[in-house]
C-alpha cells in the first residue's frame, strides 16, 4: 500500500515485502519527517529574541536601577489602584448597560430600536478624549439636574458641580464608551445562539425572562467571553486618558513624576508598561477559566490548563530528544 501525500512519518527499513508478518511490522522503526525549514526558522527567531533582550539589559538608556526604585513606590502604586478601580467600575456598569441596548436593539418596539441604535452609533463615533472632557466641563451648560415633569416644574434638584468628582467624571466617561461597544458584542452573542434553542424553550413553555437568563444567555457567553475581553483590555488601557481630567491613575502618577523629575522618565514610561502587561496578562488568565468554564456541554473535553499544557508540552519533548538521539 503507497503512503498518502504529505505522511508526516517514514519507514527507516526498505520497502516491506508482501506477507510480512504483523510482527515484524510492529518492530519496524517509524521516524518523524525532517523539517529543516521549520528548524532554520525557529533559530533565526531564537536569534532575533536575544538580541532584543540583550538590548534590553545591557542599554543604559533603560536605567534599570531607577525601574527598580521607583516600580514600587507609593505614588504609583496609588495610581494603580485609581486604575484598578475605575476599570472595574467602568466594567461592570458598561457591561450591565451593553446588555440592555443589545436587548433595546433586539426588541420588539421601534422606539427602543431606535435609542439603542442612536446611543450606540453616537458613542461608536465620538472619540473618548472628547467624551471625557465635555462631561469635565457639563456644568458650564447645566448648573442644576433636576428631575420632574418634563417642561414643567422639578421635584429634586442636584448641584452638578458637587456630583461630578474626578472619579465620578471617568467612571460615567468611560461607562458611556464601553456600554456602546458592549452593546454590539452582547446582540452578537445572542444572536449566536441557535434559533432551535429559543423554539424548544417556548415549545416547553418557558417564560421569556427564563429562557433568556438560564437558556439563551449561558449558552451566548461562550461568544461574548473572548470579544468582551477584548474590550476590557482597551478599557485598561483607555483608563490612561482619565489623566485629562484630573484623575491620578498610573498613567497621571508616572506622567505627573517624570515632570517632576525629568532624568527618570524612560524608566518611569517602563514602570507604566510594565504593570499595563501585568493587568491585561492578569485578565487573559481570568478569561481562560471563564471561557473553560462556559465551555462544559459544548466539547467532549474541556481544554487543559496552561500548567497542564506547559508539562505536556516538556514530556513531548522529552520524547522528541530521545527519539533523536535514539536514531
Amino acid at each position: 500500500m503507497s503512503e498518502p501525500p504529505g505522511a508526516a512519518v517514514s519507514l527507516a527499513e526498505a520497502p516491506i515485502p508482501a506477507g510480512t508478518p504483523p510482527k515484524e511490522l510492529s518492530a519496524q522503526r517509524v521516524q518523524p519527517l525532517r523539517r529543516p525549514g521549520r528548524w532554520i526558522v525557529t533559530a533565526v527567531v531564537l536569534v532575533l529574541v536575544a538580541q532584543i533582550l540583550h538590548g534590553l539589559v545591557t542599554n543604559p538608556f533603560y536605567q534599570w536601577d531607577r525601574f527598580r526604585y521607583w516600580f514600587l513606590r507609593p505614588t504609583v502604586l496609588d495610581g494603580l489602584l485609581v486604575t484598578l478601580e475605575v476599570t472595574a467600575l467602568s466594567a461592570v456598569l458598561g457591561l450591565l448597560g451593553g446588555i440592555l441596548l443589545a436587548l433595546g436593539r433586539l426588541s420588539g418596539s421601534p422606539v427602543l430600536r431606535a435609542v439603542s441604535w442612536t446611543y450606540t452609533w453616537l458613542f461608536r463615533s465620538v472619540p473618548l478624549i472628547v467624551v471625557l472632557i465635555f462631561l469635565y466641563n457639563f456644568s458650564a451648560l447645566y448648573k442644576t439636574l433636576s428631575l420632574g415633569v418634563p417642561f414643567g416644574p422639578a421635584f429634586v434638584t442636584f448641584d452638578e458641580s458637587k456630583l461630578a468628582t474626578d472619579m465620578a467624571i471617568a467612571v460615567i466617561g468611560l461607562s458611556l464608551n464601553e456600554a456602546a461597544y458592549a452593546a454590539e458584542v452582547v446582540r452578537g452573542g445572542i444572536l449566536s445562539v441557535d434559533q432551535g434553542q429559543h423554539e424548544a424553550a417556548a415549545a416547553l413553555g418557558l417564560p421569556k425572562g427564563y429562557q433568556f437568563r438560564r437558556i439563551v444567555l449561558p449558552q451566548a457567553f461562550r461568544s461574548i467571553t473572548p470579544n468582551y475581553v477584548n474590550q476590557l483590555i482597551g478599557l485598561i488601557k483607555s483608563t490612561s486618558l482619565v489623566f485629562y481630567v484630573s484623575l491620578l491613575d498610573l498613567f497621571g502618577s508616572v506622567q505627573s513624576m517624570g515632570s517632576t523629575y525629568p532624568g527618570d522618565i524612560v524608566p518611569l514610561l517602563v514602570v507604566a508598561t510594565v504593570w499595563y502587561l501585568i493587568l491585561t496578562s492578569a485578565v487573559s488568565v481570568v478569561q481562560f477559566y471563564v471561557e473553560r468554564y462556559f465551555a462544559r456541554g459544548a466539547t467532549r473535553t474541556l481544554p487543559p490548563t496552561p500548567l497542564r499544557r506547559a508539562l505536556t508540552g516538556l514530556a513531548d519533548l522529552r520524547a522528541r530528544l530521545r527519539r533523536e538521539a535514539a536514531v
